[in-house]
């Protein structure tokens, strides 16, 4: 008896207070891939628009971005997983690109590398924390990043097995390090970076970068 999903991946996307944008990025789920909305502790009513578009809806009631992406991963069931931002800055419609490399194998991690498409649409103050954490990487792994991109593919398997613990803004970091050190094929692909839909709650202010910034470099000591 085949137990398998009949689609080919899930999405996991970490939600707190994002009724805006939700629309139009489970729209553009591609097709065979299923959305998992991890609410965060939304007080927008972003879970019953979620699953009026047909989205799995997980409840997390730790608050933090490592807990909400963590839950959707243990919630998920396909063979491929993918984790995305639902602010509506980066379209899910470049999940078959993105995931490509793994589905053949010929990679094992995939980061999206943003690409901004408008002026502010990726802060200064986020971009400098970004590259300054993506040097630390490469010093730390050996492995030539340019972006800790939040769009990203591998095996549910694999990731499991990397044991992630961080429940906050260091959870991608953690996934990175911990995968180099067990010897994965880590790449990057370029993608569109979009203006937000909504109130941005971590890069696109200088406290939420600072506190990312922090729980990330905790990651790396």
């Amino acid at each position: 008896m085949n137990n398998s999903p009949s689609w080919q991946g899930d999405l996991v996307l970490p939600c707190l207070n994002e009724a805006e944008a939700l629309p139009w990025v489970l729209e553009r789920v591609p097709a065979g891939w299923r959305a998992i909305v991890v609410d965060n502790g939304s007080s927008d009513g972003s879970a019953d628009i979620a699953r009026a578009h047909g989205a799995t809806v997980v409840h997390e009631e730790r608050r933090g971005f490592g807990a909400a992406c963590h839950a959707g991963l243990t919630a998920a069931e396909a063979e491929f997983v993918a984790f995305c931002d639902c602010d509506a800055t980066l379209d899910p419609g470049a999940l078959t690109r993105v995931s490509h490399p793994v589905r053949t194998g010929s990679a094992d991690l995939v980061l999206a590398r943003r690409r901004p498409t408008a002026r502010g649409a990726w802060p200064v103050h986020a971009r400098l924390g970004n590259h300054a954490l993506s040097r630390m990487v490469r010093r730390r792994t050996g492995v030539r990043l340019h972006d800790l991109g939040p769009l990203r593919a591998a095996r549910r398997t694999a990731l499991l097995d990397l044991q992630l613990s961080d429940r906050r803004s260091g959870y991608p970091l953690q996934m990175v390090v911990r995968a180099a050190d067990a010897g994965w094929r880590i790449t990057e692909t370029e993608i569109d970076y979009l203006p937000r839909t909504g109130k941005s709650k971590v890069t696109g202010t200088w406290l939420g970068t600072w506190h990312a910034v922090r729980d990330m470099q905790a990651v790396l000591r």
